[in-house]
């Protein structure tokens, strides 16, 4: 788990939603904390569109960390996500994509940043969220920290991404991480059909077919899922 928050600095932590008063102070930080420029009207939606919910952790009034996420139909996400979900999710299945989560430098390390994402994530397995199946990001590939952190809530690399980015005329490489909540499910691997496939051979009963058939196709099952499984891990 996180590093739990120290109790001096969580007494007087505030959770508030974003409005359009902190426009100006918003992007002050945006720009200190991602390596990518947003456009006015993102700052508008974010701050304004009940469709975002926009988390802000303060501090004496003072904005020090902050979760935007929106949620979104299965069928209206981006071509690079669209198979997050295993197929038998219909269209209809939400989802919901976590677009900027930043804590300011001197509270970093005192588990503001799980407050926030914690409660994203109580908010979206609410009853009223059931239809949301999965929890997604976009990260750098090269931001070690932020990956360590998702990893340690339980958020799973997905895809890799590559030159996904576009960072002072640069292209970088990033991961799609997901997190799969209310009974989500993640699509199926080629190792989980070959699993699958024994399973269902293995339960195959002699009068169903011929007993050396059965073997037969158990052995070529376990050789294949073997090798796969090898190649898998190396």
């Amino acid at each position: 788990m996180c590093q739990p928050m120290s109790f001096s600095v969580q007494r007087e932590v505030q959770l508030r939603f974003l409005c359009p008063a902190d426009i100006d102070e918003v992007k002050k930080l945006c720009r200190e904390w991602f390596p990518i420029e947003y456009p006015d009207t993102w700052y508008q939606e974010i701050t304004s569109n009940p469709k975002f919910y926009s988390l802000a952790a303060t501090y004496h009034s003072r904005i020090v960390g902050m979760i935007v996420s929106e949620v979104k139909l299965l069928s209206s996400i981006n071509k690079e996500d669209a198979d997050i979900l295993a197929n038998h999710h219909p269209p209809t299945s939400q989802v919901a994509y976590i677009l900027s989560l930043g804590v300011v430098v001197d509270f970093r390390k005192h588990g503001i940043a799980s407050l926030l994402l914690d409660s994203l994530i109580s908010y979206l397995t609410s009853k009223d969220r059931c239809n949301c199946k999965a929890v997604y990001l976009h990260v750098l590939a090269t931001n070690v920290i932020a990956i360590r952190f998702y990893e340690k809530r339980r958020f799973q690399a997905h895809s890799f991404l590559p030159y996904y980015y576009s960072i002072q005329g640069k292209p970088r490489d990033g991961y799609l991480y997901v997190l799969y909540v209310n009974g989500g499910k993640p699509p199926w691997s080629f190792i989980d059909y070959l699993v699958n496939c024994g399973v269902m051979v293995s339960r195959l009963q002699p009068c169903a077919l011929p007993r050396q058939i059965v073997r037969s196709v158990r052995g070529w099952l376990c050789r294949l899922l073997a090798g796969a499984t090898s190649n898998y891990s190396s």
